[in-house]
């Protein structure tokens, strides 16, 4: 028996198979690759003239501005006017240091081209005016939730403020986290339009206090952990996570921190900064009071309901 002869048939079958699935599979990579370009893709929602978008309110923009914190990241460093917002903080992050861009009204180097979609498509949908992703240091996770209104409110509000001639460095990341359409597959991943954590019950001054925590304030921002790429762990919302400043750990507000504060408590620290023990809030916390100060206080209250609603956490390991 010729055992060469007996294998060399079977051996030219499998040879032509494979030939013939060569190019089925270069097709089916091409279809693969093409689909996930087109998933990853940064698509705008809101256009120039959407009529949703027109009017607003500068004066109720300056509360969405405020219980939004932008100040707090935006102001210029290094001068006391928390109006001026020329940008430039640096943020550092496991992926490399952010630089936070100028959004003052002026003309070229802040948002004074933007249109009030280019706005709404930053906030809502962690999309530039130039079509490419935003990364999430800039918080349109919870951002997308806000309800139109506040942001043509808000972008009236920001028209109104003093123009600053100050373009923020570029952001110091490594080679791969400068791919944009990289965000694009984080954002298939951690990033749902539109949707919120707000937990709702009907009652009118806790579900204010939702909208508040939850989307304009994006309080689970700084107060929980995160995964390895950087997106919040479920399981930790509000029971602490290192202090985006670098310095420290920012505290569980939990009730399984501090169930024993009364709404009246936590009301009166976010005006004052002062905790029922006679202590005072500090670092980061400290604009963020100087922000939620300047709302009304049925703002500050409604957002102490929902903060003793929250499930009752354990704090993580820093």
């Amino acid at each position: 028996m010729n055992l060469r002869s007996e294998l060399l048939p079977p051996m030219r079958s499998f040879a032509t198979i494979w030939r013939r699935l060569l190019p089925l599979g270069a097709v089916m990579t091409a279809l693969m690759a093409w689909l996930a370009w087109e998933a990853t893709e940064a698509v705008p929602s809101f256009q120039f003239g959407d009529p949703r978008l027109e009017g607003g309110n500068p004066e109720l923009g300056a509360q969405a501005f405020a219980a939004g914190q932008c100040s707090s990241c935006h102001a210029s460093p290094g001068q006391p006017d928390r109006l001026k917002l020329g940008g430039g903080l640096a943020l550092a992050s496991p992926f490399g240091t952010f630089r936070v861009p100028n959004l003052s009204p002026h003309p070229k180097d802040g948002i004074g081209s933007w249109s009030v979609a280019d706005l709404a498509n930053a906030l809502i949908s962690g999309v530039s005016p130039n079509g490419q992703h935003y990364y999430p240091a800039l918080p349109y996770t919870h951002y997308t939730g806000m309800t139109l209104t506040d942001v043509r409110d808000l972008f009236a509000y920001l028209r109104t403020l003093e123009p600053v001639g100050s373009r923020a460095p570029p952001h110091d990341l490594p080679l791969l986290f400068q791919i944009r359409r990289g965000i694009g597959v984080w954002k298939l991943l951690f990033f749902r339009q539109g949707h919120s954590e707000a937990v709702l019950t009907g009652d009118p001054v806790h579900d204010r206090g939702a909208y508040l925590v939850e989307t304009l304030g994006h309080c689970a921002e700084c107060h929980s952990s995160r995964n390895i790429l950087g997106a919040i762990r479920p399981s930790t919302r509000f029971a602490g996570g290192p202090d985006p400043e670098g310095t420290g750990f920012v505290p569980n507000i939990t009730p399984a921190r501090i169930g024993n504060w009364t709404e009246g408590d936590i009301a009166r620290m976010l005006k004052t900064g002062e905790t029922p023990n006679h202590g005072r809030i500090g670092s980061s916390m400290t604009d963020v009071v100087t922000n939620m100060a300047m709302l009304p206080e049925s703002d500050r209250n409604a957002i102490a309901r929902y903060i003793k609603s929250l499930p009752a956490r354990p704090t993580p390991q820093p």
